[in-house]
């Protein structure tokens, strides 16, 4: 008999495991629509345009994000900005991402590193403003507060690491360390 309860405690275990990860799944979406996806995917070689392309991807979800929030007409406001700043949260840790790659690479990305520099400090703004609007009831906020915070947490905490890359740029640029033009580089790779 103890064989079979362990047996079942084990199913039963299981399924809540899976259950969890199904439900961890639905919570983060993919925040790129399809023709997001198809504009990555062609610009895979060229830091430059690609870099750009995540700024310009997260720009428009908090772009939304305000448009929705100044509509009157919106339903479950607290859920869709929360559901926003997690798709800009992702977005912006996909950008790290990519710019860690190209780092590795040794790519010299110091033209979208001053886009990035820039939408750092627009992004700013905006998630500030959003944290300290005094129109928002105190039930609404607290729905979003974890996520707006680890957004802003990210986004300060990136804007400072982005300065630093730049001038390591800048550095490795004038010694020479960089590779100066990736999609020429990558034009003559066999495919």
């Amino acid at each position: 008999m103890t064989a079979s309860f362990s047996l079942l405690r084990s199913g039963f275990c299981i399924a809540l495991i899976l259950a969890g990860c199904a439900t961890q799944a639905q919570r983060h979406r993919e925040p790129l629509t399809q023709a997001e996806i198809d504009q990555v995917r062609d610009a895979s070689w060229e830091p430059k345009q690609r870099l750009t392309l995540y700024v310009q991807f997260a720009r428009a979800r908090l772009v939304k994000l305000e448009q929705m929030r100044s509509d009157p007409k919106v339903k479950d406001r607290p859920r869709q900005t929360h559901d926003l700043l997690d798709d800009f949260q992702l977005l912006y840790d996909e950008l790290n991402d990519n710019i860690d790659t190209y780092v590795d690479r040794k790519d010299d990305i110091r033209k979208p590193l001053k886009i990035i520099i820039d939408a750092d400090t627009e992004f700013q703004a905006k998630l500030r403003a959003l944290k300290d609007a005094a129109d928002i009831p105190a039930e609404e906020s607290h729905q979003y507060e974890f996520v707006l915070t680890n957004v802003l947490e990210t986004v300060d905490t990136s804007a400072e690491d982005h300065h630093k890359l730049l001038a390591d740029q800048e550095d490795a640029a004038k010694h020479k360390r960089l590779n100066s033009n990736a999609d020429a580089r990558n034009r003559g790779k066999p495919e």
